[in-house]
């Protein structure tokens, strides 16, 4: 807590600093209707206040962010929980971050999990204060957070290109009162509350339902069936897609598939926000990313928006995770190659 404490406060003193720039700053604008070629660095503030670096392919130590950018990244994704308990990931720490990528001319994609930690196919936790709420009063709730940290951004001049309500909601969010398998009318309600508060901030900002496994066409078809069933609004469908070295190609044929059956479907785009393989199998990953962006390029009517690469930059086991895509001495892999 104490190092957090510390390293705020020096970027809080940043901030000030390069709050002077602003106007002076060049921040060249991306293409809109460009693919995203993209990266969720959510862990690079938490990762550099505890001392780690990250080096080019020379060896010279090199800022995250603007690595990502040299190795053909053009957006970055950051999610947001409402009280961390360590307030890495909290409104503060993604404005920082948010930052870094607007003085970077990067893309943005803002990530509401709805909960104090992670929000996935296994948890979708209540924030420990919207605990006891009624269900009308954690539809406000749910409004009330979005705006907030919206607007925090708005008021530094920074515009989020895609935002997401709900991480990983194939079977809903803020359980048990939103559990999609239980109450889709309750989920769907939860997730208008998220929707109608990123237009009223961000009009022209795409909402995107993000699901997991995006090969998985069962899955999303009775997910989309039911939210459009009870009114349920998005303007985005969002994938996670983590296949091993054994089943990539299967995967990517699948998840391509299921692409397609979403836009003749529900006239809907797709953003990829999720990609990851094991980083000692870089050689594969390279196979398969180069694959699947190859195979969505192909597609019609610019049906997917970009592919985002979940924490490329996390390796040596930080917090235990090992689909990153750097080596153990912090080198990127040649999964790279993919996005040039």
């Amino acid at each position: 807590m104490k190092s957090w404490k510390k390293y705020i406060g020096f970027l809080v003193v940043a901030l000030a600093l390069q709050s002077c720039d602003d106007k002076t700053t060049a921040t060249p604008e991306q293409a809109p209707l460009a693919l995203a070629k993209g990266a969720d660095v959510s862990w690079i503030t938490e990762m550099e206040a505890s001392g780690i670096q990250f080096y080019n392919a020379g060896g010279a130590s090199v800022d995250g962010i603007k690595l990502l950018q040299s190795l053909g990244m053009d957006a970055v994704r950051l999610r947001v929980w409402v009280d961390p308990q360590n307030g890495w990931c909290n409104k503060e720490d993604l404005l920082v971050k948010a930052r870094r990528a607007k003085h970077l001319g990067m893309r943005l994609m803002v990530d509401f999990h709805y909960s104090d930690s992670w929000a996935d196919p296994g948890q979708q936790t209540k924030p420990a204060a919207w605990a006891d709420l009624s269900f009308e009063q954690l539809k406000a709730a749910v409004a009330q957070h979005t705006q907030e940290v919206l607007q925090l951004l708005k008021s530094n001049a920074i515009t989020p290109e895609w935002v997401q309500v709900g991480n990983e909601t194939g079977n809903g969010m803020l359980w048990d009162e939103g559990k999609a398998s239980v109450n889709m009318a309750n989920y769907a309600a939860l997730n208008n509350a998220g929707y109608d508060a990123v237009k009223a901030v961000f009009p022209e900002a795409k909402v995107i339902v993000h699901v997991h496994n995006g090969y998985d066409n069962g899955l999303f078809r009775w997910l989309f069936d039911g939210l459009k069933t009870n009114g349920g609004k998005w303007d985005v469908i969002g994938m996670s897609l983590y296949p091993t070295k054994d089943n990539w190609q299967q995967r990517n044929s699948d998840c391509v598939q299921n692409i397609n059956d979403m836009w003749s479907r529900y006239g809907s785009e797709v953003m990829i926000c999720e990609v990851g393989m094991s980083w000692d199998e870089a050689e594969v990953a390279e196979l398969w990313l180069t694959d699947l962006l190859q195979a969505v390029n192909k597609l019609p009517d610019d049906r997917v928006l970009g592919v985002f690469y979940w924490e490329p930059l996390a390796y040596a086991g930080w917090n235990g995770y090992t689909l990153g895509a750097f080596d153990n001495n912090g080198r990127p892999t040649r999964v790279f190659n993919a996005f040039k």
